[in-house]
């Protein structure tokens, strides 16, 4: 079973939340949706309530074919100030697994960690000049992939930044399948 971890704070924008996990598990990924703050419950950037499956303190020591990272402010703010999620970051990106970050979090979580310094990445364009200095190179595509690193700019992207996850987990025929009945498109 592939297994995703989607770590989730007040203040995570929830498009991109419910998106990355719909996505995700309509190609049979197992999610674990992760709250790093001290309850599962969390308010969303646009205030809506989403529950977390478990805290990020039980995801450590498990395999994780991917990490996906949603974005919203203050959401990433919470994801880069938690230090369980920072060290399961590090592993994965130097372990060579799947990392995924959308929106605000490619410059205010793996740019201010110092993670991606050698990576092409993208983000939301509130963020650039931050993700700028951060990254070896920045892009405006939408959804860029660089080795076992995948970004994307903002909620409008976030179908195709979840197919493209889909996409690196699984093959272009698994993620073309997930598509085709949400009429949506691979990049």
């Amino acid at each position: 079973m592939t297994r995703v971890l989607v770590p989730v704070a007040d203040g995570s924008e929830e498009i991109e939340v419910v998106t990355i996990v719909d996505v995700l598990r309509r190609a049979d990924a197992e999610v674990a949706l992760a709250s790093v703050m001290k309850t599962l419950r969390i308010t969303a950037s646009r205030g809506v309530i989403i529950e977390a499956d478990c805290h990020i303190d039980s995801c450590v020591g498990i395999h994780w074919d991917l990490i996906a990272l949603p974005g919203g402010m203050p959401g990433a703010e919470h994801l880069h100030t938690c230090a369980v999620l920072k060290d399961l970051l590090a592993n994965q990106l130097s372990s060579g697994f799947w990392l995924g970050a959308i929106c605000a979090s490619p410059a205010v979580v793996l740019g201010r960690q110092g993670l991606i310094s050698d990576y092409r990445a993208t983000c939301h364009s509130a963020f650039v000049d931050e993700l700028g200095a951060a990254v070896r190179e920045l892009s405006d595509e939408l959804v860029v992939r660089d080795r076992n690193l995948i970004t994307s700019q903002a909620p409008g992207t976030a179908m195709n930044f979840a197919l493209a996850l889909v996409c690196c987990l699984f093959g272009e025929d698994t993620a073309q399948s997930v598509a085709e009945p949400m009429r949506a498109t691979l990049n």
